[in-house]
C-alpha cells in the first residue's frame, strides 16, 4: 500500500508521518482493502479546510476531515463508463483532508488525546473513500460501529 502523506507548512512535529500512515493502512487491511491501494492524507489547518468545505460542500466553516474518493461508486458514472481507472495498476482510493487544529479542539472536548482523535478521523475518512456513508441512521450506525472496531483494533497494536 502506497500512503502519500502531507502536513501543511506551520503543523510539521505536531504529528509522526510514520504513526500515520500505520493507522491509514491499518484501516485499509481491516477493511481487506487491495494491497495495491494507495491514497493521500493531508494534515491542514482551519482555513484550508474550511475554504474546501466550502468549495466542495457549500459550507462556509470548518471541518474535521474531508474525504474525495476517487473509486467509481456503482452508480451512473460507473454504468456509463465516464470514469477511466488509470493503467498503472494502482487502485487511486482518494484523498482524506484532517484539519489538525480542529483535531485538537475536539480532542480537548472529548476527554482523550489528540492522536486518538486524529486516528477517528483517519478511520472515518478511510471508511468514506471505501464507499460508507452515514447519511442514514441505519448508515451511521454501521459506520459508527465499524470505527470503533478499527480504532481498539489499531489501540490493541498499540499505535
Amino acid at each position: 500500500m502506497e500512503i502519500n502523506v502531507l502536513i501543511d507548512e506551520g503543523l510539521e512535529g505536531c504529528l509522526d508521518v510514520a504513526w500515520l500512515e500505520s493507522v491509514v493502512v491499518e484501516a485499509l487491511l481491516a477493511e481487506n482493502t487491495d494491497p495495491g491501494s494507495e491514497l493521500g492524507l493531508v494534515i491542514t489547518g482551519q482555513e484550508k479546510i474550511r475554504e474546501l468545505n466550502l468549495v466542495h460542500l457549500g459550507e462556509d466553516k470548518p471541518t474535521d476531515v474531508l474525504s474525495f474518493p476517487m473509486l467509481p461508486d456503482s452508480g451512473d458514472e460507473a454504468e456509463s463508463g465516464t470514469f477511466i481507472v488509470p493503467p498503472d495498476g494502482i487502485t487511486h482510493l482518494g484523498e482524506v483532508i484532517i484539519s489538525y487544529p480542529q483535531a485538537v479542539i475536539q480532542a480537548e472536548e472529548r476527554g482523550h488525546s489528540v492522536q486518538k482523535e486524529v486516528a477517528t478521523l483517519i478511520i472515518h475518512g478511510v471508511l468514506h473513500l471505501l464507499g460508507y456513508d452515514h447519511a442514514e441512521p441505519e448508515e451511521q450506525r454501521d459506520m459508527q460501529a465499524r470505527e470503533a472496531e478499527i480504532l481498539t483494533r489499531i489501540e490493541e497494536k498499540g499505535y
